[in-house]
């Protein structure tokens, strides 16, 4: 029996796919990598998973494991040799349960992360992952990534959810660890090893992820302000008015906003897009929306008479909070449109954010009078997708060609200031070489000791993260 055949046993003909039928999941969302592949399965339980890695493992074929293929640094993108097999999940998309008790709810890895939500809020709780791509990215490839998004600041990463994982280890053994503990403390802590690994130890098929009570009310509020460094000033002036009710502070540059405004005709902007940088809050209360309503005035007047806020617009219904947060969601869409950027996905020290921007901004400028930062991101986490377009004029290709050298220049000031070149987007491809040039030595040596010990054949996602 060939690979196919073995394949075909394991999940049905009728899916497994190759050919032209494949074809969509060999290029990822951005059209940067595009790879080929003996065949593209479609396993429809984690029983299935593992009979998968199994065919693969003795065929010595390797393996891509693929979620919703939204991610921006090509880990789900098999490379272009047609030796591997992509093992989609988005079959294995049950929700198995929900404990309200507990606050605890076990999805299987192909769940759509927006989906998870929805069954969450159909039980009066939250699940608070929450991020652009969320109506097609899905569980296991946020975990897969260790994903952030807009409620880090409260809630922490998609590792900071998970409770428990079911794993198929690369030699198609299940480990089932789908605990709903907060506390065991039995051992080494494995499920943080499949996490953030993009796939490269073993493939997760299950989570048990905690949840949160919805909060009373929520309030949300556009601000403008004249700097970078008063966006600071806000964020620590928020954190101490509305501690942990502080669940989001995005900020955005405002030519990153002009961008958004005038390529989706959906959006609209509350305010002037006159002052160079606008932050979005929002404060979710368990007590009540008169009590958040009363801190974020508070807030704000404060802000204002200190001259860290210009001008500010406080949604006064859930559309009005929904389209504020479709201005930021729309982002990414955007600048795609426009024919995409050079990005970079950085996290800093607050306290060094407003120096690197402006410092690294003037860098770029010195060395490409063409660029134009489009810079936003999670600024109360320290995230900043920190991306790089052209003037009107100048065409996108010209950034492209130079993205080597834009990529050290950033990378080598994120570096300087103790910062990650990766917050929440993972390495993948993208940035499989250029890690080596910060991590430390012993820190890369540990990391290849524990993809040699978990994956000795080397078929778990080849050529991704170390």
């Amino acid at each position: 029996m060939n690979l196919l055949q073995a394949l075909a046993a394991a999940v049905g003909e009728a899916n497994v796919l190759t050919g032209d039928a494949a074809q969509p999941y060999l290029t990822d969302w951005r059209n940067r990598y595009r790879g080929r592949a003996q065949a593209v399965v479609r396993p429809g339980s984690t029983a299935e998973v593992a009979a998968v890695v199994r065919a693969c493992g003795e065929a010595r074929a390797p393996m891509v494991p693929q979620g919703g293929n939204t991610g921006l640094v090509g880990g789900g993108t098999p490379d272009d040799s047609g030796n591997a097999v992509v093992v989609s999940l988005q079959r294995l998309n049950r929700v198995r349960s929900i404990d309200t008790a507990n606050d605890t709810i076990t999805v299987e890895a192909g769940c759509v992360l927006q989906a998870v939500q929805e069954a969450a809020r159909q039980h009066r709780r939250l699940f608070p992952l929450s991020l652009a791509a969320e109506g097609s990215a899905t569980i296991g490839g946020n975990l897969a990534t260790n994903a952030g998004g807009t409620q880090v600041l409260r809630y922490g990463n998609a590792r900071d959810l998970a409770l428990g994982l079911e794993v198929v280890l690369a030699d198609g053994e299940i480990w089932n660890g789908l605990r709903g503990l907060r506390k065991d403390n039995t051992g080494y802590d494995l499920k943080h090893l499949f996490i953030g690994a993009e796939g490269t130890l073993g493939i997760i098929t299950a989570a048990t992820l905690k949840l949160y009570p919805l909060p009373a009310a929520q309030m949300t509020a556009l601000a403008a302000l004249p700097s970078i460094d008063a966006a600071t000033r806000l964020l620590e002036r928020a954190r101490a008015a509305a501690g942990s009710a502080l669940t989001a502070f995005e900020v955005m540059g405002r030519i990153t906003l002009q961008h958004a405004v005038d390529t989706l005709p959906r959006l609209r902007a509350p305010l002037p897009l006159t002052q160079p940088w606008f932050a979005l809050l929002e404060v979710s209360d368990a007590e009540s929306e008169a009590h958040a309503a009363t801190v974020f005035e508070r807030l704000l007047a404060e802000s204002l008479d200190a001259g860290d806020v210009v001008d500010a617009a406080v949604a006064r219904s859930l559309a009005e909070a929904q389209a504020l947060w479709q201005l930021r969601e729309g982002i990414p869409e955007a600048h795609a449109r426009r024919g995409g950027n050079v990005k970079h996905d950085i996290s800093l020290p607050v306290s060094r954010i407003a120096e690197f921007v402006e410092d690294t901004n003037a860098a770029l400028r010195r060395r490409f009078s063409w660029i134009e930062p489009i810079v936003f991101g999670h600024l109360g986490d320290g995230n900043l997708h920190y991306n790089m377009g052209t003037v009107p004029g100048t065409p996108i290709d010209v950034a492209f060609a130079h993205e080597r050298e834009i990529n050290d220049l950033v990378n080598d000031a994120v570096h300087a200031r103790g910062g990650s070149i990766s917050a929440e987007h993972g390495l993948g491809q993208l940035k499989r070489e250029a890690i080596t040039r910060y991590k430390p030595p012993p820190e890369l040596e540990m990391m290849r000791r524990i993809k040699r010990a978990l994956d000795p054949l080397g078929l778990m996602n080849p050529g991704k993260v170390i």
